[in-house]
């Protein structure tokens, strides 16, 4: 079985051809996989110790810093030019893009240059993207309230979806799993299908606002806290098997992709329900 987020497959990936080295294939959703030195690898000059709880919540702390610090570099340079400011969101979105597709895609995973430079990235665009909607009034609201009130329903949806994983109230089944993954093909076909048709036509059904808008946001919504559940259980897995500590970049890169999701898509629908 296998996360449909793309950054935690390919650690997975790479756990599962480091378990083939040592004699044994990896399993995440097994935890007596490999005896007590499976890490060990007597070729190498140092032994990668294994990963913590804390190591993830640092490496995740840190991942989420450097985009918030990102986003407020790019969030002030809009208040002084807002065309720079839109021209680093672009940059920042299609980094960010290319970042994680370089990881999902690399031999060698759990990178700390990698996802930091993700994280830069990420952060010019959620900071473009967040002043798009502070810079405007939407029906006599605040961008900046909307702004709060998305962080704060990302930071619930995150806590709540931690409490639903660990309470076991939704397991993380192969059934599960394929379900997602289906979801989230649909949801990529579907953006790439609208933007096309903006392209061509004008209309944008998708982001226009209106209720199939509202209800393609909720669908996103949806599966971006059902992503939450498999980024959790991966990273669960990883420690129980002894995954190598420096694979705590690759989880952190994982949750910050499905957090940055989560915010847009909340940010999104919160401007729909405030327009005039």
């Amino acid at each position: 079985m296998r996360s449909s987020n793309p950054v935690l497959t390919s650690l997975q990936s790479e756990e599962a051809r480091r378990g083939k080295a040592n004699g044994g294939a990896f399993d995440p959703y097994a935890s007596a996989v490999y005896p007590t030195n499976t890490w060990e690898d007597t070729s190498a000059p140092s032994i990668d110790r294994p990963m913590t709880v804390d190591d993830v919540v640092t490496k995740t702390g840190i991942t989420l810093a450097v985009i918030i610090a990102g986003a407020l570099i790019n969030f002030f340079i809009g208040a002084a030019n807002p065309g720079l400011a839109m021209m680093l969101t672009l940059v920042g979105g299609l980094g960010g893009f290319i970042t994680v597709l370089v990881s999902a895609f690399s031999k060698k995973f759990g990178s700390k240059a990698v996802t930091l430079t993700y994280a830069a990235f990420e952060g010019l665009f959620v900071g473009g993207i967040s002043f798009l909607f502070a810079g405007i009034s939407v029906s006599g609201a605040n961008g900046g309230a909307l702004i709060g009130q998305a962080v704060i329903g990302t930071v619930g949806v995150f806590i709540g979806m931690l409490y639903v994983y660990k309470t076991g109230a939704i397991k993380v089944t192969p059934k599960f799993t394929k379900l997602m993954t289906a979801g989230l093909v649909g949801v990529l076909v579907l953006s790439f299908g609208n933007l096309f048709l903006a392209m061509l036509t004008g209309n944008n059904p998708l982001r226009d606002g209106g209720m199939l808008a509202i209800i393609f946001s909720l669908v996103c919504i949806g599966l971006a806290a059902m992503s939450f559940l498999q980024d959790f259980d991966v990273a669960d897995k990883l420690i129980r098997s002894g995954a190598p500590a420096s694979h705590a970049w690759g989880v952190a890169l994982g949750l910050a992709v499905t957090l940055v999701w989560l915010y847009t898509e909340i940010l999104r629908l919160l401007s729909y329900f405030n327009r005039s």
